[in-house]
């Protein structure tokens, strides 16, 4: 009787332990933990976690320091906002922390996460575009002379393109790199459908199907609507004066429709470019629309004023979330469309001399 329980009990013990061996892994936590010195905010907003669209955690924060635990169903970049400042890094399910200061926060440092390693390393790849183009943005910022703008302009272009022709290598060596779907997400803010969706189709299926992938994927479908070559659909919204106006009011015209507001710095700073634009090509067939993204009319009625734009100036005043903004998927401003007298879309975000070359080019 003693050796039958005996041979009982070790089968139920070989049993018990290939059942665990089988058993499905306990899923990793992710979690972060902060300490950021000055930080005087009593809540920090992080976004991105879920996979609940818009979804935002907030998060308390005690003597600059806080913490979040939970799941993420696949790595993506997350971002934390204070009242005044913001951050990204790459996040999974692993254990995160970030270290920093306010005053440099969105240069805090992030150790624990592989992804953000890799998206450091990229980084670090293109330190050297970086650092030739920044100066350029100043001497450009304080240039006076189209000439030297338009030199400026073309040399900060170039090194733009040796960016993206960094990028598509990379995407290209690591297609299943939440870093590859995130370069290409940073892209698809402002840019062409067909370029961008020629990249898309480089990641693995897998880097596809997860949540960012997903989303990726969401944008493209959007920015096709606004591809060149697309008949840009008819809208119509209110003047400063409460007259609605129609897109197709131009028909026939060549229109520069400009997404703008009175709230964006570098808008208000372009605005002078687009008028002397306006002045340059007003009697050749050409008119400008502006589609202002504000939501208080006195700011934006001021602004028109302030900035002494002459031409058409229409907004449903739902801030970001204008319908024909919205319908495009603008996601920064200034953003632009030109079109041709049939509607058709023939370039896109068109600003400082490159505005007035390519009207000279379609308007001689």
């Amino acid at each position: 009787m003693t050796k039958m329980k005996t041979n009982i009990c070790w089968v139920l013990a070989l049993s018990c332990a290939a059942a665990c061996q089988n058993a499905a892994p306990e899923k990793q936590q992710a979690s972060i933990d902060a300490d950021i010195t000055g930080l005087t905010d009593s809540v920090v907003y992080i976004s991105n976690l879920s996979d609940e669209e818009r979804k935002t955690d907030t998060v308390p924060v005690v003597k600059g320091k806080f913490s979040w635990t939970g799941t993420v169903s696949d790595p993506r970049k997350v971002f934390v906002g204070t009242s005044q400042r913001y951050m990204e890094f790459y996040m999974e399910n692993a254990p995160v922390q970030l270290k920093g200061n306010i005053d440099s926060f969105y240069y805090t440092k992030v150790s624990g996460s592989a992804s953000q390693d890799e998206y450091m390393a990229w980084q670090k790849s293109v330190d050297d575009i970086e650092q030739a183009q920044g100066p350029l943005y100043q001497q450009l910022h304080e240039a006076k002379d189209e000439k030297v703008k338009a030199v400026l302009e073309a040399k900060i272009d170039s090194f733009r393109m040796v960016k993206r022709g960094r990028i598509k290598d990379y995407v290209r060596k690591h297609p299943q790199s939440p870093v590859s779907v995130g370069l290409i997400a940073d892209m698809a803010m402002m840019g062409e459908f067909a370029p961008l969706d020629t990249l898309y189709r480089v990641l693995d299926p897998k880097a596809q199907q997860t949540y960012s992938g997903k989303k990726l994927g969401e944008r493209l479908q959007v920015l096709k609507r606004s591809s060149i070559g697309e008949t840009i659909k008819d809208f119509a919204q209110n003047d400063a004066n409460g007259k609605t106006v129609k897109l197709s009011d131009f028909k026939g015209k060549y229109v520069f429709i400009d997404f703008w507001a009175s709230w964006c710095g570098p808008c208000r700073a372009e605005n002078p470019n687009v008028l002397k634009a306006y002045n340059d090509f007003k009697g050749k067939n050409f008119e400008v629309l502006g589609v202002s993204l504000d939501d208080d009319p006195a700011k934006w009625k001021k602004a028109i004023a302030d900035d002494g734009m002459p031409w058409t100036q229409i907004s449903d005043l739902k801030g970001y979330e204008n319908e024909i903004s919205s319908w495009y998927g603008i996601q920064a401003i200034p953003s632009s469309f030109l079109l041709d007298p049939n509607g058709v879309i023939i370039a896109k975000d068109l600003r400082g001399t490159m505005l007035h070359t390519k009207l000279s080019e379609i308007l001689h």
